[in-house]
Order: structure tokens, then sequence, then C-alpha cells
């Protein structure tokens, strides 16, 4: 397909090319969060001919050579307690030729060495490179994210009546890599109405016209409120009735760009932004339930979910590997190379107390956009949940990269 013909098939659905399409779902926890990029809210009817193309060029500035006298905290990590979160990387990056020795000789220093050991290993084969932001600063904002356990039902019933669902057989998705290289990370999700893809129904749509969706329900939760934080996060378990859990991952987008119900909520002063957290707005619901779907409809990004194994481990990840608790961020990989080891240098939630450690860039989400832009992951629970709705912290990040080797961020692309 030649670019005028892609143009005349992104015309009629520019609004579902919202760049918000990347590998995984959104991450972070609901709010308080920042405004997302700003996009243009899908409209009920195609755009018309001649609509904006998407924008082609990477977020990233160049990464900075560094020396490792630049990472605070470095020497006090406790390196080891990364080292089996970078082997799964290694998973991923073994297969590239600028990884391939580096991830062998990880290999042959076994599944646990020391903490010493593993310092040595990083410090002797890769070399420190400082992300910055476009307007060439170099802090950002650190968010959090979880593994949700909510609770739900095999069947509908009293208790259990929101249905969580899997993906739609008339969800388009169309990889637009083959056609336009610079849009790799992105993909076209809408439906077709004759010969024309338009945008996919809204959360609002979809909940309005349940029949969209028949056939389509693999469970039911027992709380809208906890349905939709597991949709922001990605990926769950649900508790069943028997004390069975079964977990989901993610497994699609109606391709609309995310909306913080608690900037709603804010907007509309029904909440301050400070108070937007889960439990704020799990008591404004609780307060307002004739508003419930008012609310949940002001984000119109809805997720599809996929039944997967209980297995050990953390959820998958946009590389498909376990994420590692502590150990794993998202990332916007138009600025940070996905499963590259990066130096994390923030706070605790609502803190000072320094948070500076050896992470694994493991994952995307549509919410993480930017340079110095990541989302921590802290795991799976409550105890979680509520460590990554309390985390908004400024910091900074290095990737590390294979000594002798220069990252293509350093030349202004990834």
């Amino acid at each position: 397909m030649d670019r005028a013909s892609l143009s005349r098939l992104l015309a009629p659905a520019s609004a579902v090319l919202l760049l918000a399409a990347c590998a995984s779902a959104p991450k972070s926890v609901e709010a308080p969060r920042p405004a997302p990029p700003s996009v243009p809210a899908a409209p009920a009817v195609p755009a018309p001919p001649g609509a904006a193309a998407a924008p082609t060029t990477p977020l990233a500035r160049p990464l900075l050579a560094a020396d490792w006298r630049d990472l605070p905290g470095w020497g006090s990590d406790a390196h080891d307690e990364a080292w089996p979160a970078f082997l799964q990387s290694c998973r991923s990056l073994g297969r590239q030729a600028t990884w391939q020795g580096v991830c062998d000789a990880a290999k042959g220093l076994g599944e646990k060495p020391s903490a010493s050991a593993a310092r040595s290993f990083f410090e002797s084969r890769l070399t420190p490179w400082r992300v910055t932001n476009p307007d060439g600063t170099k802090e950002g904002l650190i968010t959090g994210y979880y593994e949700p356990l909510i609770q739900g039902c095999r069947t509908r019933t009293a208790v259990c009546a929101w249905p969580i669902h899997a993906t739609p057989d008339d969800l388009i998705t169309v990889d637009l890599a083959d056609a336009y290289p610079d849009l790799k990370p992105y993909r076209l999700r809408g439906r077709l109405v004759g010969r024309k893809v338009v945008p996919y129904y809204s959360r609002a749509e979809l909940d309005r016209q349940p029949e969209k969706l028949a056939g389509k329900v693999l469970l039911y939760a027992a709380d809208p409120v906890d349905l939709f934080f597991m949709q922001v996060q990605g990926s769950g378990r649900v508790q069943l009735p028997d004390g069975g859990l079964v977990r989901l991952a993610y497994a699609d987008t109606n391709g609309h760009p995310y909306q913080s119900i608690g900037r709603w909520l804010a907007d509309k002063g029904e909440l301050r932004l400070d108070q937007a957290s889960m439990d704020g707005i799990k008591g404004w619901a609780r307060a307002n339930p004739g508003r419930l779907k008012e609310m949940l409809g002001a984000n119109p990004s809805y997720i599809f979910f996929r039944e997967v194994p209980n297995t050990p481990g953390g959820p998958a990840g946009a590389l498909g590997l376990p994420l590692t608790d502590g150990r794993s961020i998202a990332i916007d990989p138009r600025s940070v190379p996905l499963g590259a080891p990066v130096f994390l240098a923030t706070t605790h939630p609502r803190s000072a107390q320094p948070l500076q450690r050896l992470v694994l860039a493991q994952d995307t989400g549509t919410a993480i956009k930017g340079g110095v832009r990541a989302d921590f992951f802290w795991g799976f629970g409550a105890e979680a949940g509520a460590l990554a709705g309390r985390m908004k912290q400024k910091g900074e990040m290095w990737v590390l990269w294979p000594r002798d080797q220069v990252p293509r961020a350093a030349n202004g692309s990834l």
C-alpha cells in the first residue's frame, strides 16, 4: 500500500488512529494522574476526507552519554534482586545482535549471582545513557501500577452483574508498520460500516448497546468500579465464590483515548483532584449510584481481556514475559528501548525517601508517553494497589546499554 492509499484509509477513521493503541493497555492507577496527551475525541461519525495524518516524529531527544557516578544510589542497590528480571528481558533481547553477547554472558553467571557479582557484570558489560525529555529537561513523572484482585462469578447473579468482555469479532485491528514504518508502535482499530472503517464503539456506546458484545462475556464482576480499575491496569485476577482465582490478561482495546475519571470528577467540582484516588472515586460512586454510568462513560476507552493460566509470577508485560514486583516498569518505547535495563532514581509514594534501583523496561501503556516517564510495577493485591495509587513522584532515568554500542535514541531515533 502506498502512502496515498494509506491516507485514504486513515481519513475516514482518523479518530480511531489515536496513537493510543500501543502494545498494552493503560497503566498506572486512575487518579490523581497527569492529563493524557492532547488528542481529539472520537466523533460519532467518520472524520471528513483530508483529516490530518498521524504524527510520525519520535518524541525522544537523543539519549545523553553518562557515567556510573552520575547515577544516585547506584552503589547501594541490591543488584542481584534485579537479576531475575534481567534474565527475563534477555529472553527477548538475546535475539538481537546488540544484546546477544551480553545475554549469553549473563546466562554463564547463573540465576543467582551475588549482589557484588551482578553489579560488576552490569558495570563491565553496560554503559549508562541519561534519558531526556523533548524540551531537554532531565526530570519527569513516575507513577505506579499493580495487578488487582476483584470479586466475580462465572455466571451472572444478583451480586455479580457487570460483564467482563473478550475481544469482539467485529473489532478490526490494522498493523500500519508495513505501509508506514514511522508508525510501527501503533495500530488502527475500528469497525467496518459498508466499505468504510469507522471508530469502534466507545465505552458509553457499548453500555447503551450491550448486544454488541453478546456472546463475549468471560466473567461477571461484583463491583463496576473495581472492574474499571482492572481495565486501567490492563490485567488482574478475579476471585470466584468458591475461592478459585481466574487470571485475566489484556487482549485489546476499542482504540479510543484514555480519559481520567478522577480528573472528570475534579472538573465537575465533585471532588478535589487530591481526593480523586481509588478510594475517593469508590466513595463518590457509592454516594451517587445514579451517576455511575455517567462517570464511567467519561472515559471512552474500553479494555477487552483474555483468560490465561494462573501461573506463579507477575502478569505478562508488553514483551509477553512476566513482570517482576518492584523491578519492572512501563515506558514509552519511542523514548526507552523496550526490554532494556533502566536505572530509576525517584522517591517512594508521597515521601522524600529515595527509591533508587535497577529496573527493566518490560511494559508499555497508552497513558505512558514521553521521555522521562515511567510506571513502576508494585506487584499484586491490595497493598501493592495502595502504593501504586499514591505514587506520583518526580524522577530521573538512565538506560543501560551494551558497552561500546550506541543506542539508536542517541542519534535521535529509536
